[in-house]
Order: C-alpha cells, then sequence, then structure tokens
C-alpha cells in the first residue's frame, strides 16, 4: 500500500456538445495536474468530454464519432499520471454514462452508471443503459471504487464497491444547483461513509448550461464524515489533497471554500447562469428593458456583474402612466453601474396604434389589452436593439409573475433569457437588499415603494394579485412542493385565495411554454423541472 496518493480535483466549466475545444482543455489540465501539482491521479466531473447534459446529440451518431475520436486524443496524452474521466460510452447497440480510468495512453478501466436519475431535470434513461457492476481500480496502491453521480445518493453502489474491496470511494458529478444543495449532499455523503466506513472525494461540475447552473463545490469527506475539503462554489479550479491510506486522512494546502449565505450562493447562481448562457452562446452583451422598478434593477445588477457594465445596455421606455420618478430611479441606477441607457418615449407608437384600432374597438371598454399593447411596443424596441447590436435580450419579470400569468406574450416575455424566471418575488427584494450590500446600486424607494407594471392611471401590482406575501407562500407549495390547494387551505390559508391562486396558474401554462429559459435555483423551476399539459381539464375544480 502506498504511503500516499496524491489527487487532483479537476472542477470545470466546458461546452456541451463541443467535443473537440473540451478535449484540448481536459489534455491541458491533465498536463497541468502532473507537471505542475505531482498529482498521481486527476479526477474530472460526469460526462466531461461531452458536457451535461448533452440530451438528443446523444442519439445522433455523427456526435457519438466526434466523442470516440476525441477519446482517442485524451487517452493518448495522458502520461506519467492516472486520470478518471466521464464520458458516454456507446457499446453493443447501447449507450453508457461511463467513468474511465486512463493510464499510459490506454483505457484501463469503465466503471457503467447504474442509478439513472430520471425525475426533474434528469433524463438519463432516455439516453443509457444501467450498469450493473461494481469497478475498483488499484491507484498507486490504493483500491479506489468508482461511482457517478445519483450513485452516491443510495446506498447500493457504494455497499457494491466495498464488497469489492474499495478503500477509497471517488464519485463524478454533474450535479445542478438550487438553494439547500450543499447541505443535501454533504448529508448523503455523510450516509454513505456511515454506511461504508469509507472516505469519499466528490467531483462536481461548473458553469451554466441552458437553464442550469452547476456550482462546483467538490468535496472531500473522511471516514468519520467529517468535511476535509471543500472547493470554492461557482469557481473553475483545479484543487489537490493528498490521501493518507494507512492514517485514512486527507491533507491539503488548498483553501477550502467557505459557507455562503442562501442569499449570497443565489445571487452567484445567476451571475453564473447569464454569464455563461451569454458568452457561450457568442452574443455581444446583453440589452435589458430598465422601468425603474425592482425587478429590471435587480437584472440589471446581475447582467454587469455577469458580463460587465461596458457589455449591457439599458432601455428606457416611459409612457403617459410612468411616473418620474420611475425615469429617475432608472437613470440613476444606469449610472451607478456604469451602463450606457437609452430613453426612447412609446407614446408616439402606443398612439398610433390606439388609432389604428379605434373603429374596430368602438364602444368597447379599455381593459388589458391597451395595457398589453404598450409591453408590446417595448418588446419590438427592445429586440430591435437584439437585433441591431447583437446582445441577448435579457427578460426582467419574476417566478411569481410566471406562475400567475402576471406578464404578457410577446410584450415583457420577449427575449432570450430570463434571469429571474426561477426567483420569485420575495426573493427578488431579498436579493436587491443583498446586492447593495457589495455596493449600493438600487435606490431605496426602489425596493419600498408598492410593485407596479405602470400600464395603467395608479396601478398596483397588488389591483391584480394577492400581496406577495401572501402569494409567494401559496405558489412554493403549489409549485414547487406539489400540495393540493386542500393540503394547503389545512395549512391555514384562506381557501377562496387559495383556490384562486392555483387556477391561475393551471390556465398559464400556454403563457409559460413560450417563456424564454431562465435560471433554475430552486428544487422546481419552470422548465424541464415541471411539465404540465396546456390543454387540460384538471384546474376546472379550483371554480368552486
Amino acid at each position: 500500500m502506498s504511503d500516499e496518493l496524491k489527487v487532483a480535483l479537476a472542477q470545470l466549466n466546458v461546452l456541451v456538445g463541443d467535443v473537440e475545444g473540451n478535449a484540448q482543455k481536459i489534455i491541458e489540465v491533465i498536463n497541468r495536474a502532473r507537471d505542475l501539482t505531482q498529482a498521481d491521479l486527476v479526477v474530472f466531473p460526469e460526462l466531461t468530454l461531452s458536457g451535461y447534459p448533452p440530451e438528443d446529440l446523444l442519439l445522433r451518431a455523427s456526435f457519438m464519432r466526434r466523442v470516440h475520436r476525441a477519446l482517442d486524443d485524451v487517452a493518448t496524452a495522458v502520461s506519467g499520471i492516472d486520470v478518471i474521466i466521464g464520458v458516454p460510452v456507446e457499446e453493443g447497440g447501447y449507450l453508457f454514462n461511463s467513468a474511465l480510468l486512463m493510464r499510459a495512453g490506454q483505457v484501463v478501466a469503465r466503471y457503467d452508471k447504474q442509478i439513472l436519475p430520471n425525475y426533474k431535470v434528469f433524463d438519463d434513461k432516455r439516453y443509457f443503459q444501467a450498469g450493473t457492476s461494481a469497478c475498483v481500480v488499484d491507484i498507486k496502491g490504493v483500491a479506489v471504487g468508482i461511482t457517478i453521480c445519483e450513485d452516491i445518493w443510495q446506498p447500493q453502489p457504494a455497499q457494491q464497491a466495498v464488497a469489492a474491496g474499495a478503500g477509497l470511494l471517488i464519485n463524478i458529478n454533474a450535479s445542478p444547483y438550487h438553494l439547500g444543495k450543499h447541505q443535501r449532499r454533504v448529508n448523503e455523503l455523510r450516509a454513505r461513509t456511515q454506511e461504508t466506513g469509507l472516505p469519499i472525494i466528490y467531483v462536481n461540475y461548473v458553469g451554466g448550461q441552458d437553464e442550469l447552473v452547476y456550482d462546483g463545490d467538490s468535496l472531500v469527506m473522511a471516514a468519520d464524515g467529517q468535511l476535509s475539503f471543500r472547493a470554492p462554489d461557482f469557481e473553475e479550479g483545479l484543487y489537490c489533497v493528498t490521501y493518507s491510506p494507512q492514517r485514512g486522512e486527507f491533507a491539503t494546502s488548498e483553501k477550502s471554500g467557505q459557507g455562503s449565505s442562501d442569499a449570497s450562493s443565489l445571487y452567484r447562481a445567476l451571475v453564473l447562469g447569464v454569464h455563461d448562457y451569454v458568452t457561450k452562446n457568442s452574443f455581444r452583451g446583453a440589452v435589458l428593458g430598465l422601468s425603474g422598478g425592482i425587478d429590471s434593477a435587480l437584472t440589471l445588477a446581475i447582467a454587469v456583474d455577469a458580463l460587465g457594465g461596458e457589455n449591457v445596455e439599458a432601455v428606457l421606455m416611459p409612457s403617459r402612466y410612468t411616473a418620474q420618478m420611475s425615469i429617475d430611479d432608472a437613470r440613476e441606477e444606469a449610472d451607478a453601474l456604469g451602463v450606457v441607457h437609452q430613453l426612447i418615449s412609446i407614446e408616439p407608437m402606443f398612439d398610433v396604434f390606439l388609432a389604428a384600432l379605434a373603429e374596430p374597438f368602438s364602444g368597447l371598454p379599455a381593459d388589458t389589452t391597451e395595457e398589453n399593447i404598450q409591453a408590446r411596443i417595448r418588446g419590438i424596441i427592445l429586440m430591435a436593439f437584439s437585433n441591431k447590436k447583437r446582445r441577448m435580450l435579457l427578460t426582467t419579470g419574476n417566478k411569481s409573475e410566471m406562475a400567475v400569468g402576471y406578464a404578457t406574450l410577446y410584450g415583457d416575455m420577449a427575449g432570450g433569457f430570463a434571469p429571474l424566471k426561477d426567483v420569485s418575488k420575495t426573493w427578488v427584494y431579498r436579493l436587491a437588499e443583498y446586492r447593495n450590500t457589495l455596493g449600493r446600486v438600487i435606490p431605496e424607494r426602489v425596493i419600498t415603494r408598492p410593485p407596479s407594471a405602470e400600464l395603467a392611471p395608479e396601478q398596483k401590482d397588488s389591483d391584480s394579485l394577492p400581496l406577495y406575501d401572501v402569494l409567494d407562500p401559496i405558489l412554493e407549495l403549489f409549485v414547487e412542493q406539489d400540495c393540493s390547494a386542500s393540503e394547503i387551505i389545512a395549512r391555514g390559508y384562506d381557501a377562496a385565495t387559495v383556490r384562486r391562486i392555483a387556477k391561475m396558474v393551471l390556465t398559464n401554462e400556454y403563457k409559460r411554454r413560450q417563456a424564454p429559459p431562465g435560471v433554475r435555483i430552486t428544487q422546481r423551476g419552470f422548465g424541464k423541472d415541471r411539465r404540465y399539459p396546456i390543454t387540460s381539464g384538471y384546474g376546472k375544480i379550483f371554480e368552486s
């Protein structure tokens, strides 16, 4: 048995589908781990070569051919260090989510993921065949059991590795972030150490991929359940730990990542999600409508922190219903963040629309039709900026609004990415206050004044919706925890209010289906997490 095993944890941000680019990055990291850190082993996350999740790219034969060619290139480059890496593998007409051990230019062992998640954002069973066997490999005299992501959330694969002689477990992951995820990981790893008596090295992906954000947070847990090392969250890096099998202990010269508040981790997730979505899709920055309200103020701050003020543009589009303080506050925000901003009144365009529709709408009272026309005019202007300047249009709506349909199709919903799509209005306020602790960029009046769409005289959100401190807890129970209306009412909420909110959620699925993607930060967002039929009679039970 070796006195020490030095392991490099490669917490990487790669691009889904960029197989050749990912392979080159992997080779560079392998060489760095060998030459600069003198590691014996470098461990990469789940499906690093293809990126995660590759989704239906896996069904394209041409894509898998590229994966196999790139895998040969990576294996050929391996010399003087062992490598564990996640790749999709095709064999016998089946695809496997695999971890390979490479040594001296060869693939010397393979483990196929056994527990294939098929819930929430995960679709492994759509693509992969489950593995059935443990994989325990000798690395410098240490018997290393390899597992992949979901395998560590269940007892059987780890116990199987123990039965095969493992003395150390390595788990490679593509584990997306949501609020509270770090503690859930720690709890699961601790349960496995208690069951097996073995230490665990847990290596995770980092970066934004469409609606998902991976926070890294790679962990090393000793056999007694104590955390020996935590990699910084939301940061790419190569982190080394040294394992002493005789003492069963880990040592590292790395600075362990520190825990952060919910507001801090959530904000950083949003910043990383926006940065990677805009840059990985090759846009020249972002543009958004700045109204003087809290949602657009927070979105602007996130965009600037993600992309830099020089790469963000704001457009103020007042109408007859826009208060002067909204214009003043919007300008103050843009100036504080160093953002170029334009002011374009929508009044002339609104007048043209009203005139064109005067005859066909004669005798009909004004209603949300006129409100939505204003929102859609703004959407046209913002999309023009996006097209002309190659900037991603960020929408500014929040989860509370999207849940109940308090948004205008082809208006304020128009855009390419929705940073606040999974952020409730309650959390919007908390994040605005948090961002101001880093440097005051959102005027206090924006946080304290009653929210309003400013599409009608003296309009407030509370004219159309319950107060957010009533709405948001009910939405959390109904949307994120799947509680029924009767269960929510039994918790003490007003029956009529609960039924009204539930009906609004269910009848606005058609809007959400047409909304842009946005960063997922809860355990149930509006995206892959929640797949409801648009045409359905289910909501009729809330009419009485």
